[in-house]
Order: C-alpha cells, then sequence, then structure tokens
C-alpha cells in the first residue's frame, strides 16, 4: 500500500473518527487521498484555527483521537493556539502538516511558507506536542507513525506528523497495531488499597474529578466507583461535563470561593481527598480560599499516583480505577449537596442578565431534553455552571477566545447530536465565522451569542478602561449571508421565544443574539474576577 493510506487505516485503528482540515499545496495530494480512498470521512472549514479547535473538541468528545490536517508554513503555524490549547488540556490531537518533497529541499532557494528553516516549523511544534515524526522514510515510517499514535493515545496531548509531499505514494508496510502500555497488577492493587485505608480513616472524604476521566473514557467505570464508595462527588471546573451521561450522583462543580460555599466546603475541608485527572492550575485552584491539604490527598494523574510522601509512577488512570472498583466499599461518611440549577424565567420585558440566560436553557432542556454544550471562554462559560450538568467542551484552563464556534461544530460531527453553542461577542468576531459552513456540512447547531459589546471577561478585570469596548457588528443580520437564521433579542420574553423557535426548525442553524447591558455578568464570573484581582495586589505587595 501507499504510505497515504498506511497512515489514514493507521488512524483509524488507533480510534480517529474522522478528519477536519484545510488544503494547501504542499498537502494537496494527501487530501487527495483522504477524498478517495473513504478511509475516515473530512470535513473542510474556513481558517486553520477552527481547524484545530473541531479536531480538538471532536477529541474531547470521543475519548480518542482527533485529527487536524493542514499543509506547510502559513496552514499548520496559523494553528499553533489550537494545539497549545489541546496540549495544556490534554486532548488527544494529531496534527498532519504537508511539507516539501527532498527535492524542493534541496534547490538552494527559499521555499514558499518557510520561515526561518525548513525545519523551523517541526521546531515550533515540538513545545506544543508531546512527539513528533517525520514521514520521509519509507522503510521507517509505518513505526514511527506507531510511536507517535501511541503517544497521542497513552499521555492524550497532541503529536505532530510532517508528511512530504512526494512520500504520499511512496509504497509501504502496514502500520503496527496499538499496545497499550501494560501496568503491574501488584502496584495498582497496592495503590488501592493504600487509597481505600485513607478514605476510611477520613471523616470528611470526598471525590474530585477531572479532564482524564473524560479523556481516557472512564466515565462509566468512575461512576461505578462513585456509587460503590458512596462518598461526595464532583468535578473541578476543568472537569465540568463529566459523568453527565451517567446515573452517579454529583454533589457539584468546584469553583473555589466562584461557587456555592457546601461545594467548597466538601473540597477544602476533606480529609481524605481523592482527585482523579484533575489538572493542578489555577482556574482549578486559583480561586481557592484554603490550600488544599496535599497531606489527606490521593492525586492520579499524568501515569502517576502521588499522596503524603508516596509516589506510584507509570500507574494509569484506568488501571487505579480497576483495582479501586475491585476492592472499594461503601464509606457514606458525608451527605453529599446536591445540584440544583435555576429554572421558571420570567419572559418578561426587562433586560437580559447571564442568570437568565442559564434559566431559559435550563427550561429549554426540561422541556425538549438536554444538548451538548461548546462553550467559549468568558461569561458564557461560567454562566454554563448554572446550566442542567450535560457534556460540556470548554477552554476551562488555557483559555483561549475563538474556540465556541468551531468545537461546536466538532461536537456535532462527534456527537451527531445538534449542540448549543455559548460565545461572547468577541470570541465570536475571531472564529464565528465558520458557521457559514454548516449548510455545506449538514450541521444545524444552536448559537447563543452573548453581546455586551465588549471584551467581557477582561471588562470584569478592568472597569474603568474603555479598549475592551467593541463595536456592535449586528451578527443577527449576518446570520442569513451564512446559510442561517439569526434573531436579536433584548428581553427575556423574547430570548424565551427564540429558544423554542430554534429549538423547532432543525433545518439549519439558528443564531440568537443577546444583548446584555454591559453592567450585567454573572455571580461566577463577578467572583472569579475579584479573586483574582485580590490575589494578584496581595502578590505584588509581597
Amino acid at each position: 500500500m501507499n504510505l497515504a493510506h498506511a497512515l489514514l487505516k493507521a488512524l483509524h485503528a488507533y480510534g480517529a473518527k474522522e478528519i477536519f482540515g484545510i488544503p494547501g499545496d504542499f498537502a494537496l495530494p494527501f487530501f487527495k487521498q483522504i477524498e478517495q480512498s473513504g478511509i475516515l470521512p473530512l470535513y473542510t472549514l474556513s481558517h486553520e484555527p477552527g481547524v484545530g479547535f473541531a479536531a480538538d473538541a471532536a477529541a474531547r468528545f470521543h475519548s480518542t483521537l482527533g485529527v487536524a490536517a493542514v499543509t506547510y508554513g502559513a496552514g499548520a503555524l496559523n494553528m499553533v493556539n489550537a494545539v497549545a490549547t489541546a496540549y495544556a488540556e490534554k486532548s488527544p490531537l494529531v496534527v498532519i502538516s504537508g511539507a516539501p518533497g527532498a527535492a524542493e529541499g534541496e534547490m538552494g532557494l527559499g521555499l514558499h511558507h518557510q520561515v526561518k528553516h525548513l525545519d523551523s516549523q517541526l521546531l515550533v511544534f515540538r513545545e506544543v506536542t508531546c512527539a513528533q515524526a517525520v514521514l520521509d522514510d519509507p522503510a521507517s515510517a509505518p513505526e514511527e507513525i506507531a510511536r507517535v499514535l501511541t503517544a497521542c493515545r497513552e499521555l492524550s496531548r497532541p503529536v505532530y506528523i510532517e508528511f512530504p509531499r512526494d512520500m504520499v505514494d511512496a509504497d509501504c508496510r502496514g502500520v503496527p497495531g496499538y499496545k497499550p502500555a501494560k501496568t503491574l497488577p501488584v502496584a495498582a492493587q497496592d495503590c488501592a488499597e493504600e487509597v481505600m485505608e485513607l478514605l476510611k480513616a477520613a471523616e470528611r472524604p470526598a471525590l474530585l474529578l477531572g479532564v482524564e476521566v473524560r479523556r481516557y473514557g472512564l466515565e462509566d467505570k468512575v461512576a461505578t466507583l462513585a456509587k460503590k464508595l458512596a462518598i461526595p462527588a464532583l468535578t473541578s471546573f476543568m472537569g465540568r461535563g463529566i459523568l453527565a451521561e451517567t446515573d452517579a450522583p454529583l454533589a457539584g462543580t468546584y469553583l473555589g470561593l466562584a461557587g456555592e460555599t457546601g461545594v467548597r466546603r466538601l473540597v477544602e475541608r476533606a480529609d481524605g481527598l481523592l482527585m482523579l485527572g484533575v489538572i493542578l492550575c489555577d482556574t482549578n485552584f486559583g480561586v481557592s480560599k484554603r490550600q488544599i491539604d496535599m497531606r489527606h490527598t490521593v492525586h492520579a494523574f499524568d501515569s502517576e499516583v502521588r499522596f503524603a510522601h508516596h509516589l506510584y509512577p507509570s500507574l494509569t488512570l484506568p488501571a487505579l480505577v480497576d483495582a479501586l472498583i475491585d476492592i472499594a466499599e461503601p464509606l457514606g461518611k458525608a451527605s453529599p449537596v446536591s445540584m440544583t440549577y435555576p429554572t421558571g424565567l420570567k419572559a418578561d420585558g426587562d433586560s437580559i442578565k447571564p442568570i437568565d440566560v442559564a434559566t431559559a436553557v435550563n427550561d429549554l432542556f426540561a422541556a425538549h431534553g438536554k444538548m451538548p454544550i461548546a462553550s467559549d471562554m468568558g461569561d458564557c462559560l461560567f454562566s454554563a455552571m448554572e446550566m442542567v450538568h450535560t457534556p460540556l467542551v470548554a477552554p476551562g484552563y488555557y483559555a483561549t477566545m475563538g474556540p465556541g464556534v468551531p468545537a461546536g461544530l466538532g461536537v456535532q460531527v462527534a456527537a451527531g447530536e445538534r449542540p448549543l453553542i455559548l460565545v461572547g461577542d468577541g470570541a465570536f468576531q475571531m472564529t464565528g465565522w465558520e458557521l457559514g459552513n454548516c449548510r455545506r456540512l449538514g450541521l444545524n447547531p444552536i448559537v447563543l451569542v452573548y453581546n455586551n459589546r465588549a471584551w467581557g471577561m477582561l471588562k470584569a478585570f478592568q472597569k474603568d478602561v474603555s479598549y475592551n469596548d467593541l463595536d456592535d457588528w449586528k451578527f443577527a443580520d449576518m446570520a442569513k449571508g451564512l446559510g442561517g437564521h439569526g434573531v436579536r433579542v433584548h428581553t427575556r420574553a423574547e430570548l424565551a421565544d427564540a429558544l423554542q423557535a430554534a429549538h423547532a426548525d432543525t433545518s439549519q442553524f439558528r443564531l440568537i443574539e443577546i444583548m446584555i447591558p454591559r453592567e450585567f455578568i454573572s455571580t461566577t464570573l463577578d467572583r472569579f474576577t475579584s479573586t483574582i484581582r485580590k490575589r494578584s495586589a496581595l502578590a505584588q505587595e509581597t
């Protein structure tokens, strides 16, 4: 077989379901093979950041490989920010970039799309991927492909494959199949026994769940573990959406001082805290009033388990969860806080606040069933914390602007379900135009644009400046030209009506431009930014 077919078959065998991409001259031979082979469906978008965000979202939703294919230089370098997001938030994204052939590199001339050296792009991607390969030798290519795809699956982080265009039709062997790393059963058993001893001795045990639970497809198993332990189970901010499709009871989402007091106390006062797959970062813990006591905390992350002065290296999260399920027993030492959400929107002529959007969405879900959510960064994400617990994709740690719309398209492709997209007007200006691909790709998301004519989260940090203000772009008027339907709403009654109409119309994407006065922000965002400001001021004083 040729090298392109070998790569495509390996992607499929290792778990990829589709490819998102934008063609370019150095990638045209590979794109032709993608289309002609039919091994994986191809979804083309308009701008490389959108390609990266969509493929990342599909990876998160599938709990398996997402694939982004682009051209050399101007294409791949355009996507670095999206790949950095995937790296920071542990998403298994495969980046495939076309590249100049060997003869072109020997011409002695600078090639178009080249930056400094021909390998400059490779050097850049080494910083934001966990493994890299250049497929310039058909003899070694199969093992190289297997090596990077294995790293992508096991580390749940992006990898980079550079594919010279003169190698696409080269003859090669098939790619070796995936061989998962093995964990010593005795290590997993010993660790699980120590964890259970800690939880049994604790008066206030708790379970905190993070992104790796989703990344490694462990939600059903973790739900089983949570029910067997019978202790409060919570998600981190980044882990919002975990267990949403299971029957396991959740006590809430931990947001530190930005969240509910009862939920915060379950985590911060726990004397036996089991953290599964939680990223230790400021957005997960930086708004905490009290530091987590690591002496009484088990942290399973990045294929190792740490607690007190103990370290179990090379112990994967799946292996630990399996070992814990085998020996878990009901502890029942604390009553979980029930998750409650605002419902019953008062559909009147009052202006719309972020909490009203959450309430209206909850009413919609109650009437018609839940939808998966893709959210951008900003107050749309913080108001999503007030929405009914449902699968959620969002850049909660890296906090880049722009994933919302393309991530929503990636979610619909991956899930086969109509998603709800939450995006601010600032982020929509960046990547909202990817909605123009919906008609061609057969996608029909419902898009809620939070339009306060500002970079709202930045304005929450800096209230006394004008450079965070934006003009009014009238996004609803543009929806028709993009192939959908748009409506602008100013009141709660208009919002309720628009959501019902959007849900009823499945023939196209529906965009609801929600006009929110600049002075209105969600309670969660207000608490979050206030705490961060205070922490920053204290750090500067000391």
